[in-house]
């Protein structure tokens, strides 16, 4: 692949990789467990959003 897109399984992979973490830093948050486990979720979640956000689908057509 020399073009820099997604297919659609790993972009349902990504999102759902990127859900999960977001519910694990809410639940962080809600129960002020350690700070550093914000930041493990927090930039898990913000790299998948930003991943699906900038690059990308390689839909057939």
């Amino acid at each position: 692949m020399d073009d820099m897109t997604l297919s659609p399984l790993i972009a349902t992979a990504i999102f759902c990789v990127t859900c999960l973490a977001g519910y694990q830093y809410r639940r962080v948050w809600k129960t002020e467990g350690p700070r550093a486990m914000y930041w493990v979720w927090g930039l898990i979640a913000a790299a998948g959003l930003l991943t699906l956000g900038f690059v990308p689908l390689d839909l057939p057509g």
